[in-house]
């Protein structure tokens, strides 16, 4: 019967990723990936570097429509959801060593969309 109930739990979690979803789409809730604001400038830079490595990160160059409030925690926070969208939102792609934070409010802002 433990076994049994092992192996409905599991299926439980995986349900979402059946129907389209992803872990962190929970009840169909959207979720995004940002910069934990105590993060130093040294993580926030590698975060960035890591990110757009992957990415394009075109969004938070000068001129376009992230790249204000022209800040690392901000261009950092941009670079990881890009990174966190294209791997599948999964809890796993926005760690970036301890310096990510899954968030379920939009922060989109002006004409900076997270998407």
């Amino acid at each position: 019967m433990a076994k049994v109930a092992a192996h409905l739990s599991f299926f439980l979690l995986l349900l979402p990723l059946l129907s389209g979803g992803t872990l962190m789409m929970a009840n169909g809730q959207k979720t995004w990936c940002t910069a934990k604001p105590s993060s130093d400038k040294a993580a926030l830079l590698a975060n960035i570097n890591y990110a757009c490595s992957y990415v394009d990160c075109q969004t938070i160059q000068k001129g376009s429509p992230c790249f204000y409030p022209n800040t690392l925690i901000n261009h950092a926070s941009v670079a990881m959801n890009l990174y966190y969208q294209a791997n599948g939102r999964n809890v796993w792609n926005c760690d970036f060593t301890g310096s990510g934070l899954i968030v379920f409010t939009d922060p989109s802002y002006a004409d900076c969309i997270y998407a």
